[in-house]
């Protein structure tokens, strides 16, 4: 058991914390208070290869793995979430849809663009009516001739309006029910494909997310990804991966929490002493720090057994529910470590907090992760 990072992924934390520290630290509370997507600085990162760290060197991309996503996405969310939240969902859903099963063609189309960060990634699953109900999806495509026509929405998804590549589940066998979902690879601006921004989050708010509408489009059979009706069982495969980024995630916000509530603590005096001398407060951050180094070894394992091969789909959900669980409660001790300032946008800890909750709902609620490990453990029984 090594429990040391890569050389190659202590690398990338801290060019990574350099650069958020340049350029991500001064404007992140800007860009959650006016909601801009920082188009340049994903740009950057794009250029940084932060945007193809799992995408294969013959493509452009970085040919890392798993455990160098989530030290990537932990390291940016401790500046922005909403930001770790683009690096995220361009790594870990459209291009991994495209890289794991996309076939020759679609490979070499797609993935260059994805890796460098020419094009942005996006995933069309969830929709208003079916979010953990994820095989209860209602857009539809059906094939005629050579060509399949999509109809239907899709809701909450990551770069809706920015992206310019997205691949969509859709329903082409409502019979077979879950062995009856496609995926399709589209692009921006094909004739009756229109996107809608959503607003007025509570927390991600300079992450874009969109409402997707298909009205009869029309997508060649040479854009369908994977084998027909094989789409959900393949969405299952992504999902995994994507618990493991997401519990990354919120552990970068817990850790960015804890950091600025030491910081605060140790200027802030009361009663005549730092308040980092009461033993409340100390309790407080000790248990942060605590929970917080366990959820990033779950993260660890997680992404350690993705690279290996082996079967991680129990510890991405034991990695994801933990560490959303634990960054909302470390986020809500420092706002109350800062006190009244806490409970102002002049402290960062009050958006980590917003953010931080989204990390309990996206790429499957707490509840479905229980579940997902609780039918696990009680197999045979």
């Amino acid at each position: 058991m090594n429990l040391e990072l890569p050389e190659d992924c202590q690398a990338l934390k801290r060019s990574l914390r350099e650069f958020c520290e340049k350029h991500v630290k001064p404007k992140a509370r800007e860009w959650d208070r006016t909601e801009a997507f920082p188009l340049e600085t994903v740009r950057e990162l794009g250029r940084m290869g932060v945007l193809g760290v799992r995408v294969p060197e013959e493509y452009g991309g970085a040919g890392m793995g798993a455990l160098a996503l989530a030290v990537a996405t932990e390291e940016i969310a401790r500046y922005d979430g909403s930001l770790a939240l683009t690096v995220a969902s361009h790594n870990g859903l459209g291009t991994s849809h495209l890289r794991i099963f996309g076939n020759d063609a679609q490979k070499k189309k797609y993935l260059p663009k994805l890796a460098t960060g020419e094009w942005l990634g996006a995933w069309g699953l969830t929709e208003p009516g079916s979010g953990s109900d994820a095989a209860g999806m209602k857009t539809t495509a059906v094939k005629r001739g050579d060509k399949w026509v999509l109809n239907g929405s899709k809701m909450f998804i990551t770069q809706g309006t920015v992206g310019d590549v997205f691949v969509v589940l859709a329903v082409t066998d409502a019979a077979a029910k879950q062995k009856g979902i496609t995926a399709f690879v589209l692009e921006k601006g094909w004739p009756g494909f229109t996107q809608r921004a959503i607003h007025g989050k509570m927390g991600m708010r300079s992450s874009d997310t969109a409402e997707l509408h298909f009205e009869n489009v029309e997508v060649p059979d040479s854009h369908r990804v994977g084998e027909a009706g094989q789409g959900f069982i393949d969405t299952l495969k992504i999902l995994d991966g994507g618990r493991i980024t997401i519990g990354a995630l919120a552990v970068g916000l817990g850790r960015g929490a804890l950091e600025e509530a030491v910081r605060y603590a140790k200027d802030r005096t009361a009663f005549g002493h730092p308040i980092a001398e009461f033993q409340a407060l100390r309790w407080m951050m000790s248990d942060m720090k605590t929970e917080l180094d366990a959820a990033q070894l779950l993260v660890w394992r997680a992404a350690t057994l993705a690279d290996a091969g082996q079967r991680f789909s129990v510890e991405a959900s034991m990695a994801k529910l933990v560490s959303s669980e634990v960054a909302t409660r470390a986020c809500n001790k420092a706002v109350q470590i800062h006190g009244g300032y806490g409970y102002t946008r002049e402290f960062p800890v009050e958006r980590y907090l917003r953010d931080a909750k989204l990390c309990e709902i996206g790429e499957g609620t707490s509840e479905v992760q229980r579940t997902i490990i609780a039918r696990e453990k009680l197999k045979g029984v």
